[in-house]
């Protein structure tokens, strides 16, 4: 990543969160107790899957890594953030704005994927409950997995070997508390509309595109329900409102990042913590409380660890 792009700007100037202290403390608290709660959230869902024999299903092997993605997605911006309320010089390095471009959009495409792959596996164990373990089998599982992280980086690598590779000459400052591809693009130090359109086109129209698909999908699955039984349209509805709830969570705030950007920073960066701060912590709070396997599975698993405890 050595700047052979004749840029002279080695490093962004990053935009502060909050002027008085009493703020940079309330949003210190704030950022911290969600980040440790995104941690430990996700975390126990990824523990609690992999070590309860039960839930090694096709669905909540994608919960785990919809639980891991959360959790990287968040790592990429979360702990820089906290521990940038109190610097009075708000600077990241131009290599580490790169790098944390990249893996916001490895995991933002990942997980955008792996929720049509969620979508899909409702769908089946729904509305083809008799065919669900012939046609959602481990082979499937692993192919809509590696898939997944498969575009995240596509989706990643088309934005970020045209964005490393511009000239960088000032100004620097990013206007926002964290990098990402359409603020640094417009840094450039030539004309950049045809990119900026790339970049909408990318991460904007098609989380625009995946968001209404999922949601024709899940409205298909409940019409499908209540054709055969409109006595299991209300459980059908039950275990989809969970889903539905994360996409909505998901594609909301980056559908108006990207495709209809605010003209005022304080919505912007509203809808940016909502993406990287919110929605890390409350899908697992959403899984879990909605989802009684989930549940049972969790006390199973707290019962494990305090009797092993005590026979230590």
């Amino acid at each position: 990543m050595d700047q052979v792009n004749g840029s002279v700007v080695t490093e962004f100037v990053l935009l502060g969160l909050a002027q008085s202290f009493g703020m940079k403390f309330s949003l210190f608290l704030f950022f911290s107790l969600f980040y440790v709660g995104i941690i430990l959230g996700n975390l126990f869902i990824v523990f609690t899957v992999i070590f309860d024999s039960h839930l090694h299903s096709p669905m909540y092997i994608l919960l785990a890594n919809l639980s891991l993605i959360d959790l990287g997605l968040s790592s990429t911006t979360v702990p820089r953030m906290i521990s940038d309320l109190f610097s009075d010089c708000k600077i990241i390095s131009f290599h580490s704005c790169m790098i944390q471009m990249f893996f916001i959009h490895v995991m933002g495409g990942a997980e955008m994927v792996l929720l049509i792959a969620m979508a899909y596996d409702r769908y089946t164990a729904i509305c083809k409950p008799l065919h669900y373990l012939t046609i959602m089998n481990p082979k499937m599982c692993m192919l809509l997995l590696v898939t997944a992280w498969i575009i995240g980086l596509i989706h990643a690598m088309s934005q970020f070997l045209f964005t490393i590779n511009l000239p960088f000459c000032g100004p620097n400052n990013v206007g926002s508390f964290y990098c990402d591809f359409p603020r640094v693009i417009k840094l450039a130090c030539m004309d950049t509309y045809r990119l900026e359109f790339v970049v909408t086109a990318n991460s904007g129209f098609i989380s625009m595109g995946t968001f209404f698909f999922l949601i024709v999908s899940y409205i298909f699955i409940l019409v499908t329900v209540r054709k055969h039984s409109s006595k299991d349209l209300s459980k059908a509805f039950f275990t989809l409102s969970a889903h539905i709830s994360v996409v909505v969570l998901f594609f909301a705030p980056c559908m108006f990042l990207y495709v209809w950007p605010f003209p005022t920073k304080s919505l912007d960066t509203f809808f940016a913590i909502v993406d990287f701060v919110v929605t890390p912590i409350l899908n697992p709070a959403i899984y879990t409380l909605r989802n009684r396997d989930m549940r049972v599975a969790m006390k199973r698993l707290s019962r494990q660890v305090v009797s092993s405890r005590e026979m230590t």
